[in-house]
């Protein structure tokens, strides 16, 4: 048994083929070599700069998908950090990823809105689906002054009556003192 352990080893080292360096022999090593370095000279860098481009205009995506108010300022950013090798895509994707305070101090919403803020953006001219809104006729200006004029008075009498109460209350407690 002894011998057995030891013969086996030795049988399997005089087994043994000289070492290459490769599978392949020849022609075929040659073919084998010019497929590779044809990968690596067209699909690699094609790879590349999709990878690239792509982890570029993930900001841009997050952005939409958050329905971000900002969102054409982001899509430059995105654009302009292709351009600067990715140096302003980390301000793009942190830009993504926060909400504008003032944005929502002055319109309300933290969320684009592509029609106007909430939908009570006024256009200039009016769309073709609505009429042109008519204005009414004014009322002449005789019947609301004189309802005005008499409710001024009232309130003037109403004003002096004040005053003087006060007046008379104001010299009662100076003179109890």
């Amino acid at each position: 048994m002894v011998q057995r352990r030891i013969v086996l080893p030795l049988l399997a080292l005089l087994w043994i083929s000289p070492a290459r360096a490769s599978l392949l022999e020849g022609g075929a090593l040659d073919t084998a070599a010019n497929v590779i370095s044809w990968i690596a000279i067209l699909v690699v860098p094609m790879v590349l700069i999709s990878g690239f481009w792509w982890l570029h205009i993930m900001p841009e995506k997050v952005a939409e998908n958050r329905k971000h108010p900002q969102l054409a300022a982001i899509k430059i950013i995105c654009l302009l950090s292709l351009v600067f090798g990715g140096l302003l895509w980390p301000f793009a994707w942190i830009w993504a990823y926060t909400r504008p305070v003032l944005h929502k101090l002055a319109y309300g919403t933290d969320t684009l809105d592509e029609h106007g803020h909430g939908g009570d953006a006024v256009g200039l001219e009016p769309t073709p689906e609505e009429p042109p809104q008519v204005t009414p006729e004014p009322v002449p200006a005789t019947e609301d002054t004189d309802g005005l004029r008499r409710h001024i008075q009232s309130l003037e009498l109403q004003l002096a009556a004040a005053n003087a109460q006060a007046q008379g209350h104001g010299a009662g407690a100076e003179e109890s003192n």
